[in-house]
């Protein structure tokens, strides 16, 4: 048996802009539970130490249901982070995002989870052997309920114009 070495940079990390088709959907694995020190960190690394993210008292005596809440950029950056290994670990560039929506919260202990469906692929008017991608993620926590909702564009490299075999 011959051994095979495998390349992670070329085979990990996104596709080429070729490997695409318009309705493919992507599902992020593994999830993650967002700790309070998850949520807390971010927040003050940030500075949106709002106390309805970080001061348990506020949240038990103000809040509705007396918890906080996770801080929604936090779960925007996770559900990003989630589908570069699917999407966009060869983006070249990150072109724009629009239509960010938080559906429902989430709270300290919640679980994670995201999709990608692919909605729109064009090749590149102004960069040869490049192409557009463009695509529509979905965070849902561990009971199925969505909560966070995005479009966004990256420009990927055609197979062609890398001068080498995938894989």
């Amino acid at each position: 048996m011959v051994a095979k070495i495998h390349d992670a940079r070329e085979n990990r990390f996104g596709g080429f802009f070729e490997d695409f088709n318009v309705g493919d959907v992507y599902k992020h694995w593994p999830g993650k539970t967002i700790t309070e020190s998850d949520n807390h960190f971010f927040c003050l690394l940030t500075m949106a130490a709002s106390p309805i993210h970080i001061d348990q008292n506020f949240a038990s005596t103000e809040l509705l249901n007396g918890k906080n809440l996770v801080v929604g950029t936090y779960i925007y950056s996770l559900l990003l982070g989630m589908s570069v290994p699917d999407i966009s670990g060869r983006a070249i560039a990150n072109l724009g995002l629009k239509d960010l929506k938080h559906i429902a919260p989430m709270y300290h202990g919640d679980t994670l989870y995201g999709s990608t469906e692919i909605i729109n692929l064009r090749r590149s008017v102004s960069k040869i052997n490049q192409g557009i991608l463009t695509v529509c993620t979905n965070g849902y926590n561990q009971e199925g309920t969505k909560v966070c909702t995005f479009t966004r564009s990256v420009l990927l490299p055609m197979r062609l114009s890398t001068g080498k075999k995938n894989g």
